[in-house]
């Protein structure tokens, strides 16, 4: 719990300054619900099907295609994301 409380500033740092990476986390997070309910379904039906075993090599395999992208795309500056304003929302037509 004191590692997570240290890190998590720089975490929370590189997570906003890569959106694919939120993306990523969240898709993560998607998926450990869906196994979650899987095996809350049928826990024994999902231990046959090693379905953990499927899901962490999609994880891994995931964050390695990611760690490449972010390699790539090192030189180049990283994707930014801008909130919409209220500005920008044109009035409709009547």
């Amino acid at each position: 719990m004191i590692m997570m409380f240290l890190f998590s500033g720089r975490i929370a740092a590189f997570v906003e300054k890569h959106p694919t990476v939120k993306m990523l986390a969240l898709s993560f997070l998607v998926m450990i619900g869906v196994v979650l309910l899987i095996e809350g379904w049928d826990a024994e039906k999902a231990h046959d099907l090693h379905l953990k075993n499927y899901v962490y090599f999609a994880m891994a395999f995931s964050f390695a295609v990611e760690m490449l992208n972010l390699q790539l795309r090192k030189k180049s500056k990283p994707v930014e994301l801008h909130e919409p304003h209220m500005d920008d929302i044109q009035p409709e037509s009547k």
